[in-house]
């Protein structure tokens, strides 16, 4: 029959587990991080699509048609903002300088295009993970 295990045994195994649980969440960390590194290279990288406008006259006439006067176009972290989003959070009028990437081209195609048709361009943070600006939303209103 096995003895007993002894209170340093039980410190071992303790402290094993402790370390193995450690490792998972440094791994689950560097996976996270990784990931919103792809992320956002790829937001860096997007460009407004040679279809947009069709998708813009579909998904703005079937909103009409549901009786709605805006209609949520982008959403992306707020980090992706050269402030983090403070500028959006304060509504401050000069929170287009700060957009990079997919949203500015985004920006820069509806200043373009679609500021000239009467349509409003609205931006604002719509998530606050941990009381900070999480999510931007860009949203088109006519």
């Amino acid at each position: 029959m096995p003895g007993l295990l002894r209170p340093e045994d039980l410190q071992i195994i303790a402290s094993d587990a402790e370390m193995a649980e450690l490792e998972r969440e440094r791994a689950l960390k560097r996976k996270q991080k990784q990931d919103h590194k792809e992320l956002q290279e790829a937001f860096m990288a997007r460009k407004v699509a040679p279809e947009a406008v069709e998708r813009i006259n579909n998904a703005v006439r079937i909103a009409a048609k549901n009786g709605q006067h805006h209609l949520q176009v982008v959403t992306f972290p707020s980090s992706f903002c050269s402030d983090g989003g403070r500028r959006i959070n304060i509504a401050d009028p000069e929170w287009p300088t700060t957009l990079t990437g997919f949203a500015k081209d985004a920006y820069e195609f509806y200043n373009h295009e679609l500021r000239p048709l009467g349509y409003k361009l609205r931006a604002e943070i719509i998530s606050f993970p941990g009381g900070m600006p999480g999510e931007v939303a860009l949203s088109l209103a006519w």
